[in-house]
């Protein structure tokens, strides 16, 4: 059954951040320990207990407790406290999906904010943060939690994060829980269970686009259906083209796991590859 809801990790998966390192240069700090102080001490900011802003001002003590002064720790944790930047790969894939795309994180208060600033509040249907429920991934409370207010039964989901923990927290409570450490994988994913459609190989003859669809079918691939359509920016019948609809690739999974190969036959044919 294809899910009716694409629930999407947040940091790792459609956002990023730099390494730490030249921040920890800059301030005196042995690697790793920025990310060591602020995690260890976020856990009431993540279930709502307590600001964002109160938990950064805990982190700056911590750092002060170790030695730096208060102007140096202060400029430490607001370089730390960077938005990061969107994955532009999975925004795009995020565009494509068909079906309602929600995000669960473990988040402060702070969210909001930082969704904003990165768009990504307007490319999503819903947000589901560990500050408003009260619980963090990979707790089952906060799975739960998080279907009631999408409104959705566990089998109705596939739940996406670069953390295996969380995937199989996810799983523990009947939802389709994926390990995406990358890209790919969360292309795979979403291709797998099918969200992204078939893949189109257009050709301008019909005979051209008959003969390619043989060849596929012979191949392993399928449908491999013939018909004509009007892409995206075409709005005269006469400039349809004709398309080879493909669901699926020569092994019986996902066409878009071989979107590569697929690229070769339209060079070969002198036609192109979409969805």
């Amino acid at each position: 059954m294809t899910p009716k809801v694409l629930l999407l990790d947040l940091d790792g998966v459609l956002r990023r951040f730099g390494s730490d390192d030249a921040i920890e240069d800059a301030h005196g700090l042995p690697r790793g320990r920025l990310a060591e102080v602020a995690f260890g001490l976020a856990g009431p900011a993540l279930v709502g207990a307590d600001t964002d802003a109160a938990w950064r001002a805990l982190v700056r003590g911590r750092l002060v407790a170790d030695g730096l002064s208060a102007d140096v720790a202060r400029s430490a944790v607001a370089a730390w406290s960077r938005v990061g930047e969107l994955v532009p790969e999975a925004i795009a894939l995020v565009r494509r999906v068909r079906c309602r795309v929600a995000v669960l994180t473990n988040a402060t208060d702070r969210l909001p904010v930082d969704l904003a600033r990165l768009g990504l509040d307007r490319e999503v249907d819903a947000v589901v943060s560990s500050a408003v429920i009260g619980a963090v991934k990979p707790a089952p409370e906060a799975y739960l939690r998080a279907l009631d207010l999408l409104g959705v039964e566990a089998a109705d989901v596939v739940f996406c994060d670069d953390k295996a923990e969380n995937a199989a927290g996810a799983r523990a409570v009947g939802i389709d829980g994926v390990h995406t450490p990358d890209y790919p994988a969360l292309e795979a994913a979403v291709a797998d269970r099918g969200l992204l459609g078939p893949l189109l190989l257009v050709l301008h003859d019909r005979d051209e686009a008959v003969a390619a669809a043989r060849e596929l079918a012979d191949g392993g691939w399928a449908p491999a259906l013939v018909h004509k359509d009007l892409l995206a920016g075409e709005d005269d019948v006469e400039d349809a083209d004709w398309v080879v609809e493909l669901a699926t690739g020569p092994d019986g999974r996902s066409a878009h796991r071989h979107r590569d190969l697929l690229e070769t036959v339209a060079d070969r044919v002198d036609g192109f590859v979409t969805d």
